[in-house]
């Protein structure tokens, strides 16, 4: 996507829109490294104070993060993942987990009445890929393909605010997912029953699957913390 010469009027309210679009787009992706400001400035025909000022709201929002001496870089791809961002720095890992259960059991349930073709293909391809980076002891590809896993269950549901939601909480849930693995070395959680109710349209199984998995996490995260103390 190119960048077009903004116009005389409101100009920092424009060139904020223009930065926002690239990165709502997927033009700029999240933890991606954004152009200098000199470089803005050129392709969008503003002074450089123009664009500081744009890029100083934006990070204010929470979607890009100014880091001294290296550049600024892409930190949430909308306001609310910012604003979430913001809030689960400061969340216990309990909570997010909590949070993580509502959602993805009754993704789990959507997606077991609404699934298609397509759905049921693309979460069986994502649960394979889970298994592999299970079993070649890979913690963060685990955590990567656990997510991914989840994300096809939710977009399987069709429900657009729900799939936002998710992909806006995905941030928190990379660390829930490291915490809970971490904690679980001994304890494997399969969710092959999630994906074969969803196959099977049932929803109530699809539930009842979906809540059992995130339970042993819960459980086995509140046993580590007793542990600990």
């Amino acid at each position: 996507m190119s960048l077009r010469t903004a116009q005389r009027a409101s100009l920092v309210d424009q060139v904020i829109d223009q930065l926002k679009e690239q990165i709502t787009s997927g033009s700029w992706q999240m933890h991606a490294k954004i152009p200098t400001e000199t470089v803005l400035a050129e392709q969008l025909g503003v002074g450089r104070n123009t664009v500081r000022e744009a890029v100083r709201a934006l990070t204010h929002a929470g979607l890009l993060e100014c880091r001294q001496g290296d550049g600024t870089y892409v930190r949430a791809t909308s306001e609310l993942s910012g604003a979430m961002a913001r809030r689960l720095r400061a969340a216990e890992q309990l909570e997010i987990l909590e949070v993580r259960r509502a959602l993805e059991v009754e993704a789990a349930r959507l997606a077991a009445t609404r699934r298609t073709a397509e759905d049921i293909t693309a979460i069986e391809a994502a649960l394979a890929e889970r298994e592999k980076a299970w079993a070649g002891g890979d913690p963060d590809a685990f955590v990567e393909t656990d997510l991914a896993f989840h994300v096809a269950v939710v977009k399987a549901t069709h429900n657009r605010v729900l799939m936002d939601l998710y992909v806006d909480f995905s941030a928190a849930l990379r660390a829930s997912i490291a915490a809970a693995g971490g904690s679980l070395e001994q304890n494997y959680i399969p969710h092959d029953a999630i994906v074969r109710a969803i196959a099977a349209g049932d929803a109530a199984a699809a539930e009842r699957a979906g809540h059992a998995c995130m339970e042993h996490i819960l459980i086995a995260l509140t046993d580590s913390a007793n542990l600990a103390s």
